[in-house]
């Protein structure tokens, strides 16, 4: 019986003694992420426009049964990511303002998770590019949107998608890597004649 005694207060010592204030829980870890150089090369095909895109990531024609010609996903295969591209020739000035007014509803549906949303214009007159930039900042679907048009004829889309649970804090340096790549891509893209 006494000894008995002598585990259970051996056990409430124990118990006591790792009870002290020092101890704070580890914070949840995320897997390492090593960033590939950056060095772009030039798409071009068939389609109304160019732009340069990184090397690590691969341009493929959008699989969907409802995708259209020129539809495009640049995909980050080492990121688990893709940037939708749609493509759409302007008919009338009403499809060009619908594509317009569509382009910023699907950017503000994002509103219920997001924290806040950035527009910013898009002007390059000397290669007649212009559309605006939608940044959205939380636990968002995307959280980057863009179009591109020559207000005339053409109009693009684009949109940043991961295939994972959206959480910033755990996709912020990929975002960031790739809102870069994003930026370059904007800033090269180009009408073709």
């Amino acid at each position: 019986m006494i000894r008995h005694f002598k585990y259970i207060f051996l056990f409430i010592c124990f118990i006591l003694a790792s009870c002290s204030a020092d101890y704070s829980p580890k914070p949840r870890g995320y897997f390492r992420i090593d960033l590939p150089q950056k060095k772009y090369q030039t798409y071009s095909s068939d389609c109304p426009y160019t732009f340069d895109y990184p090397v690590y990531a691969q341009v493929q024609p959008d699989k969907n049964r409802d995708a259209k010609p020129c539809w495009l996903d640049v995909s980050y295969p080492g990121f688990n990511g893709r940037i939708h591209l749609s493509y759409q020739p302007i008919n009338s000035e009403k499809q060009f303002n619908q594509l317009i007014e569509d382009a910023r509803t699907f950017a503000f549906k994002h509103t219920v998770k997001a924290t806040a949303i950035d527009e910013a214009v898009i002007s390059y007159p000397d290669r007649k590019v212009y559309g605006i930039y939608y940044s959205i900042e939380g636990n968002t679907a995307s959280s980057v949107q863009f179009f591109l048009t020559d207000s005339t004829q053409n109009y693009l889309r684009g949109a940043l998608y991961f295939n994972e649970q959206p959480r910033l804090d755990s996709i912020k340096p990929v975002l960031d890597f790739v809102k870069k790549d994003i930026d370059l891509m904007i800033k090269t893209f180009k009408w073709k004649k």
